[in-house]
């Protein structure tokens, strides 16, 4: 009997150690999208951070701002982010604004970050595409407060561990550049100490 096949990035699997890879970026960016095939890719367990915001609040997202605010929503966000650091092997595809708050850094450095960066273009497009309500877009101008939120967003994603630009290829085609690219980012493993020599043999 043959032996299973090897799997196809168990190299990187293993220079990952469980360590969660989180993707950040604009609403609109993929990330939802691009990490269901990287997650399947490595063997890893997809998560949507804003799913499991709601879940634990028990309403949606645009119900949370509408009663709580943005700050109300952002303290959830950063104790449901603290939840998912502590556990390994996962993609998480994490809410736009997450970059906002210092203290989620502390979560997210304990993985991977990589940055979905989409132009102003395709975001819109997207946005435009998708009836899921988003507060922060709550605008006449949906153009001009994008780019006022990117404005103030890149400067925070530019700290990711790893930039991959999207120009509209299908998540299929950037969860694979992504896996390329991982590899180049990971902190090679230490060395194994060398064993000391031992006493030479004075019978010799």
């Amino acid at each position: 009997m043959s032996a299973a096949p090897a799997h196809p990035h168990q190299a990187l699997r293993k220079r990952l150690s469980g360590m969660n890879i989180y993707l950040i970026g604009m609403m609109g960016a993929g990330k939802s999208s691009v990490g269901r095939p990287l997650a399947e890719a490595l063997g890893y367990r997809f998560i949507d951070a804003d799913q499991v915001i709601e879940a634990a609040a028990g309403r949606s997202i645009a119900a949370m701002f509408e009663t709580d605010g943005e700050e109300g929503f952002r303290q959830l966000e950063t104790q449901v982010l603290g939840s998912i650091a502590s556990w390994h092997s996962l993609v998480v595809a994490t809410g736009g604004g997450v970059v906002t708050r210092p203290a989620n850094w502390g979560q997210l450095r304990q993985g991977v970050v990589v940055w979905l960066d989409a132009p102003e273009g395709l975001l819109l497009e997207r946005l435009a595409a998708d009836p899921t309500p988003r507060p922060l877009m709550q605008s006449l101008d949906s153009g001009a407060r994008l780019r006022e939120l990117l404005q103030q967003r890149r400067p925070l994603y530019a700290e990711a561990d790893l930039q991959v630009l999207q120009d509209g290829r299908a998540p299929q085609a950037v969860a694979d550049q992504l896996l390329a690219a991982l590899p180049a980012v990971l902190k090679e493993p230490p060395l194994p100490p060398e064993a000391p020599e031992g006493p030479s043999d004075p019978a010799s």
